[in-house]
C-alpha cells in the first residue's frame, strides 16, 4: 500500500482506484486502515474488499472487480505470489501491468519470472505442491504468463522497486526513492538512543524463537537498545517472552516502519535482521544522520522446517543492502 503511494508519486498518477483485499491479521489490518486514510488524503478512491469474510466472500470480491479489471488499461498489484491477485490477473485485459515492491519477496518474484518457475515464496518448505497449490496451478501458470512481456509488445510489464534486482528483458524497472515519504513525513528527531526491527522469521518457521530471543537480547546488551519494534506478524506470545526477558520496550507500530521511522522519534542507529527495512529505511532516511545496521542470521538458528533456500536468500538480502553496517552474528 505504502509502495502504490510512492508509485503514483512517481508517475504523477492522478486519478487512481486502490482495491485492498483485507487479510484476516488484525495487525495488518490496522496498519492497512491508517494507509487507506493517507491514501485518501491523497485524493485517490479506495475500496475495502473483506476478501477473505466467509465462504462466499471471494464470488462477491471477484464479480464487483470484474467489471471494472476488463475495462481499465494499467493494473498496479502488489504481492505477485497472492492466489487472489493471481486468480485476478486472469480476468484483465490491462496492456500495461505494473508490479510495485513487495519487499524482499520482490528480489524472489524476479528470478522465478526470469527463469520460468512457479511463483512461490521463498521460505515455503516443499515448494508449495499441496493438494490447493496442485488446484491452483493453472490460475499460477496463467498469471506468470501474464507477468511475462509479450514478444509483440503488445503488453508491458513495470517493476517499481527498492529491491536490487536484475529484471528479465523487456521488464521495465523503476527505482522506488520513498521521494513520497520524505516529503510527506520528517525529517525526524534522532533519539540518543538503539533502536532494533523485528521481523516474523520465528512465525513463518525459518528462525528457532529460542535462538532468536537470545541474539535479541545480545543486541540489546551490546548496542543499548532500548525499543523493539514490532513486525506487524510477530505473535503476542513472543513479543511478551520478549519484553520480559530482554527488557526491551515493545512497540506495534500502526503504519510502516519507513512511515514511523521518518516521523520520528528513531534512534541514531537501528538495528534489523535480513529483511526489506535493510533495503528501504535508507532510503527513508536519508540526510537524517540515522544509521542502519544488519545482523547477519546464523545458519544453526535455522529450523528443521526451514526451507532449503532460506540461508542462500537471507544471506542475499543481507549482502546487496546498500548504505548499511553490517553486523556478525552475535
Amino acid at each position: 500500500m505504502l509502495n502504490v503511494l510512492e508509485w503514483a508519486h512517481s508517475e504523477q498518477a492522478a486519478a487512481l482506484t486502490v482495491v485492498v483485499l483485507a487479510p484476516h491479521d488484525p495487525m495488518t489490518r490496522g496498519q492497512l486502515r491508517r494507509m487507506v486514510e493517507l491514501a485518501r488524503e491523497e485524493g485517490f478512491s479506495v475500496r475495502w474488499e473483506e476478501a477473505r469474510g466467509g465462504a462466499g466472500a471471494p464470488l462477491r470480491t471477484i464479480g464487483g472487480l470484474t467489471p471494472q479489471l476488463r475495462r481499465t488499461g494499467r493494473v498496479v498489484i502488489g504481492d505477485p505470489f497472492s492466489r487472489y491477485v493471481q486468480l485476478l490477473l486472469t480476468l484483465t485485459r490491462a496492456r500495461d501491468l505494473v508490479v510495485v515492491d513487495d519487499g524482499t519477496a520482490t528480489m524472489e518474484f524476479v528470478t522465478q519470472l526470469a527463469t520460468g518457475e512457479r511463483l512461490v515464496r521463498w521460505h515455503r518448505h516443499g515448494g508449495g505442491r499441496g493438494p490447493r497449490d496442485i488446484l491452483f496451478a493453472p490460475f499460477s501458470a496463467a498469471a506468470r504468463r501474464r507477468l511475462t512481456p509479450a514478444r509483440s509488445g503488445r503488453r508491458t510489464i513495470g517493476l517499481f522497486t527498492s529491491m536490487p534486482v536484475e529484471p528479465a528483458p523487456g521488464i521495465h524497472v523503476l527505482s522506488n526513492e520513498f521521494a513520497w515519504t520524505r516529503k510527506r513525513f520528517g525529517p525526524p528527531r534522532l533519539a540518543r538512543g538503539t533502536d532494533i526491527v523485528g521481523t516474523s522469521l520465528v512465525e513463518t518457521g525459518v528462525v528457532d524463537p529460542d535462538h532468536y530471543l537470545e541474539a535479541v537480547r545480545s543486541l540489546a546488551r551490546t548496542h543499548g537498545a532500548t525499543r523493539y519494534f514490532a513486525h506487524r506478524r510477530e505473535s503476542a506470545g513472543k513479543l511478551h517472552r520478549l519484553a520480559g526477558e530482554t527488557g526491551l520496550q515493545v512497540v506495534r507500530p500502526d503504519l510502516p516502519l519507513e512511515l514511523i521511522a521518518r516521523r520520528g522519534p528513531i534512534g541514531r542507529l537501528v538495528l534489523s535482521f535480513p529483511s526489506t527495512v535493510v533495503h528501504t529505511l535508507p532510503l527513508a532516511l536519508a540526510g537524517t544522520g540515522a544509521r542502519v545496521a544488519v545482523c547477519d542470521i546464523d545458519p544453526a538458528w535455522l529450523t528443521d522446517k526451514a526451507s532449503p533456500r532460506a540461508e542462500g536468500f537471507l544471506s542475499g538480502v543481507t549482502g546487496t543492502a546498500k548504505d548499511v553496517q553490517r553486523l556478525p552474528a552475535p
